[in-house]
């Protein structure tokens, strides 16, 4: 069964990073979700990855959604210029409603704000209480070795397959789009073994 995704959470750097690989595929994702019709769900600012990501979506006539604390629309420097923009109170709203808003989530090139959205909204999945697909975009190899860790964790016991498999992953934004369309969440319904108790 396909997915209808009108609306992805991307998390993204608030830094361009030291690669053009990064900006130019944050371009690409953006020109994808514009011509698909698909609204973006963003960190609301206008610095770094994000940044690079809202204005393409913008400059291509589709709708952004910023989501931002109101202490950081400072250091983020909130983009007015977006279709919404809404400030919340705390980084937990924050994350609660770009999860709320959004229909399936990527990981961009980003640091440690980006990892620690991913994997909040990645163990979200593993306890059942989502069913979005999520994805790294893994752009110029950037996420290689978090996914060598990953595998890792399944060899030492701390991970359990299916839930490895709970994160997409792909280098092409086109093509991961496509395959989260697809994509079916496997069934969990006890995430914990007797062991883990």
């Amino acid at each position: 069964m396909t997915r209808n995704i009108q609306a992805v959470c991307v998390f993204a750097g608030s830094r361009k990073g030291a690669r053009d690989d990064y900006e130019e595929t944050a371009h690409q994702l953006g020109r994808e979700l514009a011509g698909r019709g698909q609204t973006l769900v963003y960190g609301g600012g206008n610095v770094g990855l994000m940044g690079v990501l809202a204005q393409t979506v913008m400059q291509q006539g589709g709708r952004v959604i910023g989501v931002i604390p109101e202490a950081l629309t400072k250091r983020e420097v909130a983009d007015y210029t977006i279709s919404d923009l809404r400030i919340v109170g705390s980084m937990h709203e924050r994350k609660a409603l770009m999860s709320e808003l959004s229909d399936a989530v990527i990981a961009l090139p980003g640091g440690l704000g980006t990892l620690e959205e991913l994997f909040e909204v990645l163990t979200w999945s593993q306890l059942g209480i989502h069913d979005k697909p999520v994805a790294l975009l893994n752009a110029g190899g950037y996420y290689d070795t978090l996914l060598e860790f990953l595998d890792c964790s399944v060899d030492e016991g701390f991970l359990r397959p299916i839930h490895r498999g709970l994160l997409l992953t792909g280098a092409e934004p086109g093509a991961l789009l496509d395959g989260m369309q697809d994509w079916q969440s496997p069934v969990t319904e006890h995430w914990l073994e007797s062991e883990d108790t």
